[in-house]
């Protein structure tokens, strides 16, 4: 704007902004603006989550499809790899180290092939979950999603994964006496608490890879002191007979343990009840219920972290 002076110059002033003297906040809050990748509320981001559900089932098979496409074998590999671990497992452990006492062949073969598939579900998932984030960060900085899709999809994967071997495991059973009776219908809890747990632990593992990539360098050594803690290879009652008896309830209350145990016993026709603890269902079902609540709780709350360096 100009103005004439008494003396006939002209004197220049601006005009005063509407916005002048307002907050950054303020200013956000007029026109409509919001942080880019804040993190929303935990009902939001389970309701975003519930509209990226297409997303995540196709990112889990391609995943899946992808993994052994470079093998001749494909996707056999998927059963393969589970029951050459079984083999390897069967001849030091079984034959070498005699860990079958008080089993019978026809029970200790499908109880080992039951431990070995189970355990690599969560292993397999944990594995996967620490990578979520740190192997995937050209997709996490291009595109705006709820980053929990990832490991969630991960977890998801392993369990369509184990859903494929599930019919060589159904036909070991049967060929060594196991046939299908009722028992065999609590699979499917068993199976949908084991995906919560592993799932849970996925998201914790994802943030925490995110954080320090070097934990995915680690992870091998504590999954595999895990397995051999958790019964895989042998019956913790029947090994630590002569052990103080809290030791062997500890270890049997391990969650990998509780998950092989219910699977063997639904599976199995002479692994009976006696072989798993007290209140065995509702231990599987707190461990799911625990780990896969706090851990979506603790990597929502790093979510707009995630990708940023």
């Amino acid at each position: 704007m100009s103005e004439s002076t008494h003396d006939g110059t002209v004197t220049l002033s601006v005009a005063v902004s509407p916005d002048e003297g307002l907050a950054a906040r303020q200013l956000a809050a007029k026109y409509g603006l919001t942080v880019s990748g804040a993190r929303p509320s935990l009902v939001e981001y389970v309701r975003q989550l519930w509209d990226r559900r297409h997303f995540i089932l196709a990112f889990s098979r391609a995943k899946l499809t992808a993994q052994y496409s470079q093998a001749k074998l494909g996707q056999l590999w998927q059963v393969a790899t589970p029951l050459l671990n079984a083999a390897v497992y069967f001849f030091i452990f079984g034959v070498i180290l005699n860990a079958s006492r008080g089993m019978s062949k026809d029970v200790y073969i499908p109880f080992l092939v039951t431990g070995v598939f189970v355990f690599t579900f969560t292993q397999s998932s944990v594995m996967a979950g620490v990578r979520a984030i740190s192997g995937n960060l050209g997709l996490v900085r291009a595109l705006h999603f709820p980053r929990a899709s990832l490991p969630i999809s991960f977890a998801l994967q392993q369990l369509q994964q184990l859903l494929f071997s599930m019919i060589v495991l159904f036909a070991v059973a049967i060929g060594f006496g196991s046939f299908p009776d009722l028992s065999w219908l609590l699979i499917v809890p068993v199976l949908a608490l084991q995906f919560l747990f592993n799932t849970g632990l996925a998201l914790i593992m994802a943030r925490a890879g995110a954080k320090t990539p070097d934990l995915a360098q680690l992870m091998p050594f504590i999954m595999r002191t895990w397995m051999y803690a958790s019964g895989v290879m042998f019956s913790i009652p029947i090994m630590l007979a002569d052990k103080p008896q809290w030791v062997a309830t500890v270890l049997q209350w391990n969650p990998a343990t509780i998950y092989m145990d219910l699977m063997r016993f639904s599976l199995i026709e002479d692994y009976g009840a006696e072989n798993l603890p007290d209140h065995v269902w509702a231990a599987a079902g707190g461990w799911a219920a625990l780990c896969a609540l706090c851990g979506f709780v603790y990597f929502w709350k790093a979510e707009e972290r995630y990708g940023r360096g």
